[in-house]
C-alpha cells in the first residue's frame, strides 16, 4: 500500500480517542504517504501529530454547496487511493466511498467495504475499542502506545501559570445543557482548593468563564489553542471537566482527569481514556455535589480509592 486515507471529521472528543487508531495505521504502513480527511479545527492538532504526510480539512462541505461536494469528490478522485480507513463511520463518510471509487480497498460500514466492521455489537462499544476491533478486521494487529511528546503548545502569550493549580473545563454542547455540571458546582469547589484554578474553554463558553471569573478564578476561556490547552493540562495538578472534547483531550495529555456524566451520555462507551483518566457519574448530575467530587479526586490521588461512581 502506497496511498493511504484516514477519515475522521470529528467531533473533539472523537479525535483524541483517533491517536491510538492513528498510531497503529501509521505502524502498519510505515513507507505510505497517509493522507487524513477531517475538518477545519483538527488541522492544526494532525498536522503537528508524527501519522500524516498531507492533513485535508475540507471533510465536511454542506450537501447544498453543490461546488464544495464537487471539489471534494474530484479531490478524492484525484488521490488514487489504494486503502481507505474510514474511522468516522458514518452516513456521511460512507458516501465518500462513491467518490474515492470501487478499486481502493475500504475499512469501514459501508455495504461494499472489501473489509468491513462486520461487528453486530460495534455500537455499544467503547469508541477505543470499536475502532481497535475495526482495525483488527482490516488486518491490524499492532498497536503502540500512540506518541504524544508533540502535544504540547508554547505558552509564552498567556499569563504566567501558578506553580500548582487545577484545570477546570466547564463547557460542554452548548445543544445539550444535561451534559453540564452547574457553575455553583464548579465555583464551590474551586474555592475548597488549596491552590488556584484556572477555567479554559472555547469561546462559546465565554460566559460562563466570565462568571466564574467573577468568584476570583483565572480566566482562560477562549485564550487557548487545542495545542495550548494540552499544555496547559500536562501542567496542571488535576482537570475537573464535563463530558466534552477538551476534557478529552486534558485525559490523553496525560494530566488526572475526572470527567463528570449525567443521564445524557453513557462513561462505558465514551468516557475519556488516558493515562489517568476518571470519570464520575450521578443522575441527575446537578445533584452531584462539590463535595463528593472533591473526595473521589483526593482519594484517587492519594492512591486510597477508586474514582469511578
Amino acid at each position: 500500500m502506497r496511498r493511504i486515507l484516514v477519515i475522521k471529521l470529528g467531533a473533539l472528543g472523537d479525535f483524541v480517542q483517533g491517536f491510538g487508531p492513528f498510531a497503529a495505521i501509521r505502524a502498519q504502513h510505515p513507507a505510505a504517504h497517509i493522507t487524513l480527511l477531517t475538518t477545519r479545527p483538527f488541522a492544526g492538532l494532525a498536522e503537528a501529530s508524527p501519522w500524516f504526510d498531507a492533513v485535508w480539512h475540507d471533510g465536511r462541505p454542506s450537501w447544498l454547496d453543490l461546488g464544495a461536494v464537487a471539489r471534494l469528490a474530484g479531490r478524492l478522485r484525484a488521490g488514487r487511493f489504494e486503502r481507505v480507513y474510514d474511522l468516522q463511520t458514518s452516513p456521511r463518510s460512507s458516501r465518500y466511498r462513491l467518490f474515492v471509487g470501487r478499486a481502493a480497498e475500504w475499512s469501514g460500514v459501508v455495504a461494499s467495504a472489501s473489509h468491513p466492521h462486520a461487528n453486530p455489537q460495534r455500537d455499544a462499544m467503547h469508541t477505543v475499542e470499536r475502532q481497535r476491533d475495526q482495525l483488527m478486521m482490516a488486518g491490524i494487529v499492532n498497536f503502540p502506545p500512540p506518541a504524544l511528546d508533540w502535544l504540547d503548545g508554547d505558552l509564552s502569550s498567556l499569563p504566567a501559570l501558578p506553580p500548582r493549580f487545577a484545570l477546570l473545563l466547564p463547557g460542554a454542547s452548548p445543544h445539550r445543557p444535561g451534559k453540564r455540571w452547574p457553575l455553583a458546582h464548579f465555583a464551590a469547589l474551586a474555592r475548597a482548593l488549596p491552590f488556584p484554578a484556572i477555567i479554559c474553554g472555547g469561546p462559546a463558553e465565554a460566559l460562563l468563564g466570565a462568571e466564574l471569573a467573577a468568584g476570583g478564578l483565572i480566566n482562560l476561556v477562549g485564550r487557548t489553542s487545542l495545542p495550548q490547552l494540552a499544555a496547559i493540562a500536562r501542567r496542571a495538578a488535576f482537570t475537573l471537566g464535563n463530558d466534552s472534547g477538551p476534557t478529552h483531550l486534558a485525559a490523553v495529555a496525560g494530566c488526572p482527569t475526572w470527567a463528570l456524566f449525567g443521564a445524557e451520555s453513557e462513561p462505558f462507551r465514551c468516557a475519556p481514556r488516558g493515562p489517568a483518566a476518571h470519570w464520575l457519574r450521578h443522575i441527575p448530575l446537578a445533584e452531584l455535589t462539590p463535595e463528593a467530587v472533591l473526595q473521589s479526586i483526593g482519594a484517587s490521588l492519594t492512591g486510597a480509592g477508586s474514582s469511578h461512581s
